[in-house]
């Protein structure tokens, strides 16, 4: 059983009690009635190949109470394509496909670019971003879902528990941010773990007390991808196209509605998902690419705050970072220890390692270029510089989906 404890700057609502699904979905049945919902699947087709999708989508033939379910589709040809759209053909809430690599598709990312935009990185950042592009051009939608799609264990009290703060009438919140523990026979969250929370902690040692730091290290697995928002926010919101995206999107709530209004939930108490690899030799793939993507992003965020960040401060960081990232070690052992988990602590070390030299990387890349990829921008920036584009968005999803 979960504890009930606050700490930080976020509210936490924790699974205190086994709560039946079945009386959750049915408020938010009758909620449904007033607020409709979007929930926005991020997939690659290899996973309907896998054992995660197939088994999320027949959980979700639950949740009757979504108004729309949107599958932002990535990798996928015509003739996968047409699989998914036979894997929906009869499922009880509506579905629309986004097919990222259809010709239609291709026509609206070549009109983005033809007019100055900078989407040319690939990925599950810009697919979201365009897929929140369709989905906030129906004036009908109030809150928009997220989770990814690789999810092994997945339970359909997930989107229920990440989206009832939003839509129940007596809560006030705009922003849910999914938790749970990345735990099976060890720990897993590498990341997390040994890099994000170390570093957040050591940026707050060096500039002292700082609002947003707090903010960012109140979130119990902030690089979870599973979050919730309202419509008004979302509309503001704008999305790294990067590794960076959790942190970004954080910065960017953070920015964009008061803390009073934003948690964190409980959504799983275990989550078991596909691994990325730690590649020390290749710096630009998995957890090491995610590093220096994630640390891009602080120094950007930071440095858009007015915080002056010298070659001393940056050697100052790295030091720091160690020794939180050490002091991270020596808990999560004592933490494996008493519940019987295998915990290698040679390979925690390497990790870190690993991640100082992505730490390292991310400084000299920040320090030739504060600027760097460009955030992709939010929906009403487009609206404003292409007032015709979500119209044809929607005119060719719905032409894919026909």
């Amino acid at each position: 059983m979960a504890d009930f404890f606050q700490n930080g700057s976020v509210t936490t609502l924790q699974k205190l009690t086994d709560r039946p699904i079945e009386a959750i979905e049915e408020e938010l049945r009758n909620f449904a009635k007033k607020k409709n919902v979007v929930l926005l699947l991020p997939s690659l087709y290899s996973e309907f190949e896998g054992p995660a999708m197939p088994h999320i989508v027949e959980e979700l033939r639950h949740a009757d109470y979504l108004f729309q379910i949107v599958l932002s589709l990535d990798s996928a040809d015509d003739r996968q394509f047409q699989k998914v759209k036979s894997i929906f053909a009869d499922f009880p809430s509506k579905v629309k496909i986004i097919w990222h690599d259809g010709p239609k598709m291709s026509e609206m990312y070549h009109k983005l670019k033809a007019s100055g935009f900078d989407i040319s990185t690939p990925g599950k950042g810009r697919s979201v971003w365009v897929t929140l592009l369709y989905i906030l051009a129906d004036n009908d939608v109030d809150v928009i879902a997220l989770h990814d799609c690789d999810i092994v264990n997945y339970k359909r009290e997930l989107p229920a528990r990440l989206i009832y703060p939003l839509v129940h009438p007596a809560l006030h919140y705009e922003f849910s941010k999914g938790y749970y523990a990345r735990v099976t026979h060890k720990l897993y969250g590498r990341v997390t773990r040994l890099f994000y929370t170390p570093i957040i902690r050591a940026l707050k040692k060096i500039i002292g007390l700082n609002s947003f730091l707090e903010y960012l290290d109140s979130f119990r697995y902030p690089l979870s991808g599973e979050f919730a928002f309202v419509r008004t926010l979302a509309k503001g919101i704008r999305i790294s196209p990067t590794w960076g995206l959790e942190v970004s999107m954080l910065s960017e709530v953070y920015q964009n509605a008061s803390v009073n209004r934003i948690c964190q939930v409980e959504i799983q108490e275990t989550y078991e998902h596909k691994h990325q690899e730690l590649k020390k030799d290749k710096p630009n793939e998995g957890l090491v690419r995610m590093a220096n993507d994630i640390s891009l992003t602080l120094f950007r965020v930071l440095s858009q705050d007015g915080i002056v960040m010298s070659s001393a401060f940056f050697s100052t960081l790295l030091t720091t970072y160690i020794q939180e990232s050490r002091k991270a070690i020596d808990i999560f052992n004592a933490v494996s220890v008493i519940n019987g988990l295998t915990y290698d602590r040679n390979n925690e070390l390497e990790a870190v390692e690993a991640f100082v030299n992505a730490l390292k990387s991310a400084v000299q890349e920040f320090t030739q270029d504060p600027v760097g990829v460009r955030m992709l921008p939010a929906f009403v920036r487009i609206v404003a510089a292409l007032p015709e584009f979500t119209n044809q968005l929607v005119e060719h999803v719905n032409h894919d989906n026909a």
